[in-house]
């Protein structure tokens, strides 16, 4: 990922309302005019499943700087798949590469949610409307932030991530990736 005016001008896959590829276009368009496009998202837990990698996004993302997310992921390129998008925003972002990504779900993120419209940290007056493929790791090895990136970043239990979901005040979180995760919980509870 790049920063600042190089990250507006990256081409990103526009999608229809439906989940169709349509095109392409610059990152900063996409965002100011609320564009539909693809996203991925990637869980980091522990080997042992009890612990995800909570991290604070960089003050000078062009969209939500400086909230959290446990999801590492971002745009998916003209051209590219879900899949290798994943792979490649988690070893970006974190460090971690070689490792199966296993999907969880695909869902549709059609909104503000909990910030993200205008006056808050890194709103715009438009939606953020994206397609979004999640997937989980299991990692015990060493994570290593892009700092472009990410600023601060822990493992946490699950119960502590459910605390900190509980508190937007002094926990926010990317709306699309607190939707997601809202949404992991609630799978997890169904079975």
């Amino acid at each position: 990922m790049q920063v600042g005016q190089d990250a507006a001008a990256e081409r990103v896959a526009l999608f229809d309302a439906g989940g169709r590829v349509v095109g392409a276009a610059p990152r900063g368009v996409v965002y100011r005019d609320g564009l539909w496009h693809g996203a991925t998202g990637v869980l980091l837990r522990s080997g042992d499943g009890d612990r995800v990698y909570l991290h604070r996004r960089a003050p000078d993302k062009l969209i939500f700087p400086g909230v959290h997310d446990c999801w590492a992921g971002g745009v998916i390129g003209p051209g590219e798949s879900p899949e290798v998008a994943a792979a490649r925003e988690l070893t970006e972002e974190l460090g971690v590469s070689g490792v199966p990504l296993v999907p969880i779900e695909y869902f549709p993120f059609d909104g503000f949610a909990s910030g993200a419209g205008a006056g808050s940290p890194g709103g715009t007056d438009a939606p953020v409307r994206c397609h979004m493929f999640t997937y989980e790791v299991r990692w015990d090895g060493p994570v290593r932030h892009q700092p472009e990136e990410i600023v601060w970043g822990d493992w946490i239990t699950l119960a502590e991530l459910r605390a900190r979901l509980d508190d937007p005040v002094g926990w926010p979180f990317v709306p699309d990736g607190r939707f997601g995760i809202e949404r992991w919980f609630a799978l997890r509870e169904r079975g």
